[in-house]
């Protein structure tokens, strides 16, 4: 009813009462699993903020205010109600709806997300240039509480608070990240969820002075010095914050009306929203970590409707790293926040006190496994490629400044798929390439991450796997053992060199041709010169799933540069440009990095 084709669904929000509204709040829910389960998504997070979005459309003006989603994978119905929902049928395929947030996208849309932690601080800044420029509009935050790990959040909160520049916090606690939070803010809420006693004090003392409304004026000292010590919101209170809380996030009503109060303080403003992940979809209620992020699925049954006919790198990763771990003490483990998404439940169920959240934190999550190897452990870091950039610094000072023994297991390394620009791997090679001490490996296939995982702890120094988001098919072995590249077809008189995920791609390519060698090189950093040293090829070309600037392709293309009679080498990676969202399988086909354009690459390129 209220999502009709022709409805005006912002005008709607603005104008419907509150029955209305939580009518269209069931509506909207029915929608996202309809559609949710035909394209994948972030399902679990939209479904929690269903009457949160309602809330915060009914009170700002999303052409003037700015909303910053933090992540943004919970944006689904900001986008519903803001025009976009008869484009939803294309949501995460190519050429269709962002499953993020995206100006280019929709004037709606205050900041391109994608990462966590970061929508204070863009919102903060909003805010500063909104006052210097003289402009009145709000500014408004939305941040999980799973983001509260990170401490780029409080980074925001202190400097925000500090500056008494009006700006409006909107804290979702649905006590989930991906995994459960973790760590003392999230026992902290969980206090803060749990206290009555505030609650129950102030609706107390208003009957009491019901007939005397002065007396409630003079009584506001007495009450918040009550306050700050019957519940434990002192943290954002003595950061700077007036803070509201905790309240139902699915009471569109109470929201709407702290909302409102909100807008008149004209400072900052923490609020407080307890939402359930999931809600209106048991499966996703009982189980909102694997709902999070989900494929298509059949909505009657809630079963996936991708079949995998093979083990995913993650899997297997994972219980190798148990393996590893039942004959060597030493091995721990640590993530943030993706401790089954990355495989580590495999040694965190036999292995609890080994294995470590350390929630969305990258930065503090390579400090901690540099000092569990200073002190003779064997720490095992598993992190997605594009979350790993968020602690370059500490790689490179903690880690390979000090030559550690801390083996990071970069998952999702390469081009992922459909969350887009922010969640593509494609940058890891380049940004590692440069630091000394490290040694880069990337397996062509599921046994070979085995053998590389194993051959890792024999290395007393950093070492990073990077190993992409698709399921493992074997490939031919020839044995050769790690980091010796692997020579998978010889005998002609030019060549590909492949890294990882592009071997398959150009086996394919090779096997078709018939004349070209392929080599899979296995090792990134350090270079293998020996072994480059010894080929006589005339023309060699570089597949691999990353940048080409500062990528391997790159560096052989150097190396070969200073020799005379050296091969002339041509490369193929992705573009100079962010890779938009689409299937693996289409963007390779698109940029020319499947088998098919890698075999027309080497025509183009070979002497026939």
């Amino acid at each position: 009813m209220y999502l009709d084709k022709n409805s005006d669904l912002i005008k709607q929000v603005k104008n419907l009462s509150y029955k209305e509204l939580d009518n269209l709040a069931v509506e909207i829910r029915e929608f996202l699993l309809n559609n949710v389960s035909k394209t994948g998504g972030h399902l679990a997070s939209n479904l929690g903020a269903v009457e949160l979005t309602i809330a915060l459309q009914k009170v700002f003006d999303t052409t003037k205010d700015r909303i910053v989603f933090d992540v943004g994978h919970q944006s689904y119905v900001h986008k519903i109600i803001t025009g976009r929902k008869d484009q939803f049928y294309s949501l995460r395929q190519h050429d269709g709806l962002s499953g993020f947030p995206k100006r280019t996208e929709s004037i709606h849309d205050a900041f391109d997300s994608g990462h966590s932690g970061t929508s204070i601080s863009a919102a903060f800044g909003y805010a500063k240039a909104r006052d210097l420029k003289g402009e009145d509009y709000q500014c408004v935050a939305v941040i999980g509480d799973g983001a509260l790990t990170g401490g780029v959040a409080y980074e925001a909160l202190n400097a925000a608070g500090d500056s008494n520049t009006p700006l409006i916090v909107i804290l979702n606690d649905n006590e989930m990240s991906i995994n459960s939070s973790t760590g003392g803010m999230a026992s902290h809420l969980h206090r803060l969820r749990t206290s009555n006693g505030y609650q129950k004090f102030k609706n107390g003392l208003k009957g009491l002075v019901k007939n005397t409304p002065n007396a409630y004026k003079y009584l506001k000292n007495i009450r918040d010095m009550i306050k700050s010590a019957i519940i434990p919101a002192g943290i954002f209170e003595e950061l700077g914050f007036k803070y509201f809380g905790p309240i139902d996030g699915h009471n569109i009503k109470e929201m709407v009306d702290t909302l409102n109060l909100a807008k008149e303080l004209k400072r900052p403003v923490l609020i407080h929203v307890i939402t359930k992940k999931g809600k209106g979809f048991i499966p996703a209620e009982q189980n909102p970590a694997k709902y999070h992020g989900i494929g298509s699925f059949d909505l009657s049954t809630a079963n996936s409707k991708i079949q995998a006919n093979h083990e995913s790198y993650s899997d297997i990763f994972g219980r190798k790293l148990l393996s590893l771990a039942h004959s060597n003490e030493k091995i721990c483990a640590i993530s943030a926040a993706m401790i089954d998404a990355t495989g580590l439940n495999y040694m965190q169920s036999t292995y609890p006190e080994r294995v470590f959240d350390a929630g969305i934190a990258e930065q503090h999550a390579i400090s901690f496994a540099a000092g569990l190897a200073l002190n003779g452990m064997r720490p095992v870091v598993a992190i997605y490629s594009t979350f790993l950039q968020r602690a370059y610094d500490q790689i490179v000072t903690e880690v390979a400044l000090q030559n550690l023994p801390v083996i990071f297991a970069i998952d999702r390394a390469g081009v992922t798929g459909r969350d887009g620009e922010t969640h593509q791997g494609m940058f890891d090679i380049a940004f590692l390439n440069a630091i000394p001490n490290l040694t880069i490996l990337a397996p062509k296939d599921g046994p070979e991450l085995e053998t590389m995982l194993e051959y890792a702890f024999t290395i007393n120094g950093p070492v990073a796997i990077r190993y992409p988001r698709e399921n493992s098919v074997n490939l031919p072995n020839t044995n050769a053992e790690i980091p010796q590249p692997e020579i998978l077809i010889s005998g002609n008189k030019n060549a590909i060199i492949a890294i990882g995920s592009m071997v398959r791609e150009a086996l394919d390519a090779a096997n078709e041709l018939g004349n070209i060698d392929l080599i899979n090189l296995r090792q990134i950093k350090p270079i293998h010169t020996e072994f480059l040293s010894t080929l006589k090829y005339k023309k060699i070309i570089v597949v691999e799933d990353g940048c080409l600037s500062g990528g391997i392709g790159e560096a052989i293309s150097n190396y070969f540069a200073e020799l005379e009679n050296a091969p002339l080498v041509k490369c193929l990676t992705w573009p100079d440009k962010f890779i938009e969202h689409g299937s693996i399988s289409e963007l390779r086909n698109i940029y020319k990095l499947d088998s098919e354009g890698i075999k027309i690459a080497c025509e183009d390129y070979f002497e026939k």
